[in-house]
Parts: C-alpha cells; sequence; structure tokens
C-alpha cells in the first residue's frame, strides 16, 4: 500500500554504506497541519538515495511512500528486533502541505490521525 504526504524539507542526511551492497539515505519531512508541526523521517534506498539532491532544505516537496517492518535477530543474544521505515519511492515539488493519504488510489481514506481528528472538539493542547 503507498502513501503520500507533503511539507517541508527540514533536513537531509549524506548517504551511508550500510554494507558492501546496500545504501541507504535519510531525510526528514516537517509536516503542520496543526500548530504542532510533525517531524517524519524517512529513508531512500539504492538507486533512489539521489532523489533528494536536487531538493533544498525549507522547500516544498510531496512524498510518495510505503511503510516497511522488517525483524533482525541479534547473533548474540537472540533476541529478536522489530523496526518500521518509512520508504520514499517518489519525491515531487509539493505546494500547501497536506495530510497523507493512502493509498494513492483512494484519496478519501485518511491513515494518518492529526491532533484535530483525535479530539473532534479541537480541546486538545498538547504538543505530540
Amino acid at each position: 500500500m503507498s502513501f503520500e504526504i507533503t511539507g517541508k524539507l527540514f533536513k537531509k542526511f549524506e548517504t551511508q554504506s550500510k554494507t558492501q551492497t546496500f545504501q541507504a539515505r535519510e531525510f526528514v519531512l516537517e509536516h503542520s497541519p496543526t500548530q504542532y508541526p510533525q517531524y517524519i523521517k524517512f529513508q531512500l534506498v539504492q538507486d533512489r538515495c539521489n532523489l533528494i539532491d536536487d531538493y533544498a532544505e525549507g522547500e516544498e516537496m510531496k512524498v510518495y511512500f510505503d511503510v516497511r517492518g522488517n525483524k533482525w535477530t541479534d547473533p548474540n543474544t537472540q533476541e529478536d528486533k522489530f523496526f518500521t521505515n518509512l520508504n520514499a519511492w517518489k519525491v515531487e515539488k509539493g505546494a500547501a502541505p497536506q495530510v497523507a493519504q493512502g493509498p494513492a488510489a483512494a484519496p478519501a481514506a485518511n491513515p494518518v490521525a492529526t491532533g484535530d481528528q483525535m479530539d473532534p472538539m479541537g480541546e486538545d493542547d498538547l504538543p505530540f
């Protein structure tokens, strides 16, 4: 299932080689649907690491992404670890920030609850 979200590029990091055959690059999108901005970290992998090269921090952008969950077992302790990544697969110049929607083919669906949706009276003043 694919999702999309718009906001400002807050921070982009350099590409890192995780192994000899795998590279990843992270960036943070500032999404501000309410007075409390959300800072959402995305990951680009392999040949997509250069997708944000032409974007400057502070620039509006739209990010298309998938949610990925992985399990890794520590070889020393045999303890399972679980990771969730937001894997960006496409970015484009964006307009005003919008709430994340998904899947892309069904714009009425809204899997991300904003502060306004969680409190229908709009009286929640918590910053998170």
